[in-house]
């Protein structure tokens, strides 16, 4: 028996439905898919194709364009010590800032759901992404200056260290040549030629400061009186405003020098030390009877200024530290949101569970934000790899080269006086390698989150 042919249209075997013609998934034909994709193509050809493509092909030629050097170019790279020291920059800049960034950022986040004026605090941690990198690097240029009186960092610094630390009295104070004292100029210590006895009070005069630039406010110098077996002295400034008084005498006109450390030597050992008071007067016990009176160097060293921070070895953390401040905001505005998904169930079940706040945090709260967490890490990672402003603008030209990066590298070689177009290419490849890798992951990641 014969098995009936199936007309085209009916229904299958067991009532299976005819295979129907597969449709794109626009329901269009793939040649009008085309093209209208085809001017997006063109764009992305010209825009990303061609210039990866040239620069490879640059990159093998020599900076005139004509000779080819093969990868001469990638070698020089990495022997170069300028474009090596940009590499090693580059790696600690991977290894820091993404990773101090998303910790700011978290921590703000957390911080904001914890404070009454939390929508203040963002639009405070944020705003500085509203500023240009340019002018976040010359802003921090100031903030790091030298001098505490201008740059903001310095004097933090300098007002902890003082809170703790005593500082210097009079850096620029010296001994005159017409004293009883001698010692290195301006520098200390110094030293009485002759020995001390108890009824003769000890004159110690001191000049290189100008009368109005006496650190705080002291007033009239006294001469010291006699005071039983103690030994007593005066330490002044022996100079008037204008001129007049007598060398070596306290005029009583003349500036008290208080907060000078005096100490007792004999046979090269301190028996006894004492500090001048307001009017500049002191007085030591009788074990320093006979001894030399001495200002110790402390009185004239140069007064703590601070932290180099645009030296050779903080530079970079000092970019880093300028980087974080811009972008923190950011991260603190992505995390919040991640935030905000969380369900507050299972917070609240931690700590039903007896776990602290510490604990809820770190075994809960960070789990559930890890997806987040990483997307802000992997962008901080790829845009540090880019970063070029911030550096060129803060770091100051003696110190550039410690502070250079990829990035900068590539402009200063490629558009620079030495305008190597072969080299800077390779550094462009180079510097797209070590990008790829760091795309490829964040892509793999996006996929295997989409079917969710």
């Amino acid at each position: 028996m014969s098995t009936p042919a199936v007309s085209a249209g009916a229904a299958g075997p067991a009532g299976v439905p005819p295979a129907k013609p597969r449709k794109s998934v626009l329901g269009t034909k793939p040649g009008v898919v085309v093209l209208f994709l085809l001017p997006a193509l063109i764009m992305l050809g010209a825009l990303v194709v061609y210039p990866i493509g040239y620069s490879v092909w640059r990159s093998l030629y020599d900076e005139t364009g004509d000779g080819f050097v093969g990868l001469g170019n990638y070698g020089d790279v990495f022997t170069d010590d300028a474009t090596f020291t940009a590499l090693k920059n580059t790696a600690i800049w991977v290894a820091i800032a993404p990773a101090l960034v998303t910790g700011l950022g978290l921590i703000f986040a957390v911080l904001t759901e914890r404070v009454r004026w939390q929508t203040a605090f963002k639009l405070i941690i944020f705003m500085p992404m509203a500023i240009s990198m340019l002018a976040a690097g010359i802003i921090f240029r100031l903030v790091y200056e030298a001098d505490p009186d201008q740059g903001v960092a310095n004097a933090v610094v300098v007002g902890v260290h003082d809170t703790f630390v005593e500082s210097t009295a009079y850096p620029k104070a010296s001994a005159p040549n017409w004293s009883d004292m001698e010692g290195p100029r301006a520098k200390g210590p110094y030293t009485t030629k002759s020995t001390v006895s108890a009824g003769e009070p000890a004159l110690l005069p001191l000049v290189g400061l100008p009368p109005d630039k006496v650190p705080g406010d002291p007033g009239p110098a006294k001469a010291a009186e006699a005071a039983g077996d103690k030994i007593t002295g005066t330490v002044w400034l022996d100079f008037q405003k204008g001129g007049g008084g007598e060398k070596g005498v306290v005029d009583g006109k003349e500036s008290a020098l208080p907060g000078v450390k005096v100490e007792a030597v004999k046979d090269g050992e301190v028996v006894a030390s004492a500090t001048t008071g307001d009017d500049g007067t002191f007085a030591l016990p009788k074990e320093a009877d006979g001894a030399q009176l001495r200002l110790p160097a402390s009185n004239f060293g140069a007064a703590y200024n601070g932290l180099d921070w645009l030296g050779p070895s903080l530079v970079t953390p000092a970019v880093i530290g300028a980087y974080a401040w811009m972008w923190a905001g950011f991260a603190m505005v992505l995390i919040a949101a991640g935030l905000a998904g969380v369900d507050r169930n299972l917070l609240e079940a931690a700590r039903v569970d007896g776990a602290n706040e510490w604990q809820v945090f770190r075994r809960v709260t960070v789990p559930l934000l890890a997806p987040v967490l990483v997307v802000v890490f992997v962008t901080l990672m790829i845009n540090v790899m880019k970063i070029f402003d911030l550096v060129y603008i803060i770091a100051p030209e003696p110190v550039q080269d410690d502070a250079n990066v990829l990035a900068l590298q590539l402009y200063l070689v490629a558009f620079g006086p030495r305008a190597d177009y072969g080299l800077g290419s390779a550094i462009a490849i180079v510097l797209f390698i070590l990008v790829l890798p760091v795309m490829i992951i964040n892509i793999r990641r996006l996929r295997k989150e989409g079917p969710r």
